[in-house]
């Protein structure tokens, strides 16, 4: 039996793959394409279509994941307004990028190594900070529009607010940063996406906490915000090329439809502090997957392939199950905080 040209076996695979990855989309502000393009890559499929169909699912489950943080009040228009524009010229950049790699044989390899580095790098240092700085549980709903406690923002991120480079431009929280910081972050972001066949969240979530100050909440859902518009242009220009498999991306959608939404209602109960724990440990088991991927593709060891595929599926598993059993518990301790009001 065969729906969407898949078996039923590998049907139910990619919903249910799908499913813990919306979780984490939702959860995180990414668009989980992280977990999915290597995965594709694991499976055989052509690097192009890995990337072009990764990109599609993060358009779809962006949109879904949105629509619930908006009605949370968890996203910053102006801040993702302006990040659009400096990740559309990045998307392109990045998109050029691939295919001359894919026409010179180098594809696979670099975006693989590139995956190990960006991934592992920032799962480290996004959880070494977070154990570090010991935070105090907080359950306060963060609203785009509230004033942030200057104590909450990272030194990293006042040091580079003291930096006066014109034009400046106050964003939510009353949060004053220069626009060429904003830019900035928004292209590297959008280079990402364009050459890895990601939304980015797994840069740009951090970078918008670490280097700009947003609060982890608004910085997810104006993550997903930006994200519904790279993840967009970004499967269409895949798109025209016949790199987008619907075939993939319908199961994984059809699952990922739920589980978003669950993930975006997991951020107004779960304690900051968990958020940028469970995301550091989530990207180093990808960087550790994609590395055993590399390896066996270099020595021929099909066992490393396997491996690394069933890692992949672990750590999705593993966090989202997490992130579900934290929002469970939380629940259970003060079941009124699932009574959150929609913004204005």
């Amino acid at each position: 039996m065969e729906l969407f040209g898949l078996a039923a076996s590998m049907l139910v695979l990619f919903v249910g793959f799908g499913f813990m990855v919306g979780v984490l989309f939702g959860f995180f502000g990414m668009g989980g394409s992280f977990l999915v393009t290597p995965a594709l890559m694991i499976m055989g499929f052509e690097t192009t279509t890995a990337v072009g169909s990764g990109m599609a699912f993060v358009f779809g489950t962006a949109v879904i994941a949105t629509l619930k943080h908006r009605d949370l009040g968890q996203v910053d228009y102006k801040l993702g307004g302006l990040m659009i524009v400096g990740t559309t010229a990045g998307i392109e950049v990045g998109r050029i990028g691939l295919y001359f790699l894919q026409d010179q044989g180098l594809a696979g390899l670099i975006v693989g190594v590139t995956y190990v580095v960006l991934l592992g790098g920032v799962g480290l240092f996004v959880t070494r900070n977070a154990l570090k700085e010991g935070e105090e549980s907080s359950d306060d709903h963060h609203d785009a529009d509230a004033e942030i406690d200057p104590d909450d923002i990272p030194d990293i991120a006042k040091k580079i607010q003291s930096y006066t480079v014109p034009p400046m431009m106050t964003i939510g929280g009353g949060i004053k940063v220069s626009l060429w910081m904003v830019l900035g972050v928004a292209f590297a972001t959008g280079l990402l996406s364009g050459f890895l066949g990601v939304g980015g969240g797994f840069i740009r979530m951090p970078a918008m906490f670490y280097l700009i100050g947003v609060p982890v909440p608004i910085a997810v859902g104006t993550d997903l915000f930006e994200i519904v518009f790279s993840g967009g242009l970004g499967s269409f220009l895949y798109g025209l090329e016949g790199g987008v498999d619907l075939s993939i991306v319908a199961p994984l959608l059809a699952g990922s439809a739920l589980g978003a939404r669950i993930g975006s209602t997991a951020t107004s109960l779960v304690d900051e502090s968990e958020i940028k724990i469970y995301f550091g440990l989530m990207l180093v088991g990808g960087s550790i997957a994609v590395a055993l991927r590399q390896v066996g593709n270099a020595t021929g060891i099909d066992a490393l392939q396997v491996v690394s595929f069933g890692l992949i599926m672990l750590a999705a598993l593993a966090v989202g199950s997490a992130v579900i059993y934290s929002a469970v518990s939380a629940l259970r301790e003060d079941p009124e905080s699932a009574d959150v009001a929609p913004a204005d």
